[in-house]
C-alpha cells in the first residue's frame, strides 16, 4: 500500500506526470475522470512565484476534484525554494514536490531541475531545508543521473530519504539523454530493493501501454507509476492500465463519441482558464492523439491546428462528427 505521509495512495497508484504547458487543470481534469491517482500541477519556478510572475501564480490554481494533488517547484538558490515553497502550500495541496529532473538546458544548466545532480549535497541540503520549514509531504522527482558516468539515483534516495523525502519518482534517464533512447528501469528497480529505502518509488519513462505498466510492474517493482506524455491527448490510458491489471484484459479503445466528448471538454475548460486564444493555441498539441488512427484525420488535423477561435474549432469538430460518427474507424 503505498502511502504519502497520511495519504493512502492504494496498492499501485498512477500518477500524472507534471509536463510543462500540459499539466494544467483543464488537462488534470479529463485525466483525472479517468482513473489518474495523484495529480501534480506544471512545475512552477521559484523565482517566479517569489515576483508575484502572473504565469507562475496561475499555475497554483487547483480544484477540489483534483485531489490529492502535489504542487511542483523548481531553482537553484536554497533561499528562494524555501519561500516559494511556502507560498505554494498556501494554496492547500496535499503535496509539495521538488523538481530535480527537467533536462531543458536553460533549467539545468542554471543549476535546477536535472542540474543539481551535479551537486547532491547541496540537494540533499535545500530538500532538508524545504522539509523543515513545510507542513504538508515533501516528496520529489529526478533522474538516473547527470550522465551514463555519473548514476548515483541509489545515494540520492538514501539522502532524500534521510532527510524526510516522502516519495521519490524516478525518470529512467539522465539528464544527457532528455528523453531519448530507452528508459532504463534497472537502476530504479535497485533503489526498490534496498531494505533501508522504506519510502514509495514511482517509476517514470516510456510507459505508453497497459501491457506495459503491467510488466514494469512486476519486473521492476516499484510502487507506482508515473504517466507523461502517453497520456498527452490520451486520458483513458489511465483506466486502460487499471483494467488490464484488474481483468487481464485489454479494454475496447474510447469510441469517436467518447473521443468528441472528452476532446470539448478539454477545450471549453481550456479556454475558461486561459482565454480563447490562448486556450485555443494549447490545445493544438492534444489534436493528433485524441482522434488517432481516425481515417482520413489529416485534413481535420490541419485545420484544428491552425484555427484561431472557438467558433471554428466547434465547427470543425462537428464536420468531423457529421463525417466519421456511425462509420468505421482505424484505431
Amino acid at each position: 500500500m503505498a502511502k504519502i505521509g497520511n495519504l493512502d495512495l492504494g496498492d499501485f497508484p498512477l500518477l500524472l506526470a507534471p509536463m510543462e504547458d500540459v499539466s494544467d487543470p483543464p488537462f488534470r481534469a479529463v485525466c483525472k475522470e479517468n482513473g489518474a491517482d495523484v495529480m501534480y500541477t506544471e512545475f512552477i519556478s521559484a523565482e517566479g512565484l517569489i515576483r508575484d510572475a502572473a504565469k507562475s501564480v496561475q499555475k497554483l490554481d487547483i480544484y477540489d476534484y483534483e485531489r490529492p494533488i502535489g504542487i511542483q517547484i523548481f531553482g537553484d538558490n536554497i533561499e528562494s525554494m524555501i519561500e516559494a515553497a511556502a507560498i505554494a502550500e498556501e494554496a492547500g495541496p496535499e503535496i509539495i514536490d521538488i523538481n530535480y529532473g527537467c533536462p531543458v538546458k536553460k533549467v539545468a544548466c542554471k543549476g535546477a531541475g536535472a542540474g543539481i545532480l551535479k551537486d547532491i549535497p547541496k540537494m540533499q541540503k535545500m530538500t532538508e531545508e524545504i522539509i523543515k520549514r513545510t507542513s504538508i509531504p515533501v516528496t520529489v522527482k529526478t533522474r538516473l543521473g547527470w550522465d551514463s558516468n555519473s548514476i548515483k539515483i541509489h545515494e540520492v534516495a538514501q539522502r532524500l530519504q534521510d532527510v524526510g523525502t516522502q516519495a521519490l519518482t524516478i525518470h529512467g534517464r539522465t539528464r544527457q539523454q532528455m528523453y531519448k533512447g530507452v528508459a532504463d528501469w534497472n537502476p530504479i528497480a535497485e533503489v526498490k530493493k534496498d531494505p533501508s529505502i522504506t519510502m514509495p518509488i514511482f517509476g517514470n519513462g516510456d510507459i505508453d501501454s497497459p501491457e506495459k505498466a503491467v510488466e514494469y510492474k512486476e519486473k521492476y517493482g516499484v510502487d507506482g507509476i508515473m504517466i507523461g506524455r502517453a497520456a498527452i491527448g490520451y486520458p483513458w490510458i489511465f483506466r486502460e492500465i487499471k483494467h488490464y491489471r484488474e481483468t487481464g484484459e485489454l479494454l475496447p479503445p474510447p469510441t469517436l463519441e467518447e473521443r468528441l466528448a472528452t476532446c470539448r471538454r478539454h477545450l471549453d475548460f481550456s479556454i475558461e482558464w486561459k482565454g480563447e486564444r490562448k486556450g485555443i493555441f494549447e490545445m493544438r498539441r492534444h489534436y493528433t492523439a485524441y482522434f488517432k488512427g481516425l481515417n482520413n484525420f489529416k485534413p481535420y488535423r490541419m485545420r484544428l491546428v491552425t484555427s484561431d477561435t472557438y467558433e471554428d474549432t466547434q465547427n470543425i469538430l462537428k464536420e468531423l462528427e457529421d463525417e466519421f460518427l456511425g462509420k468505421d474507424i482505424i484505431v
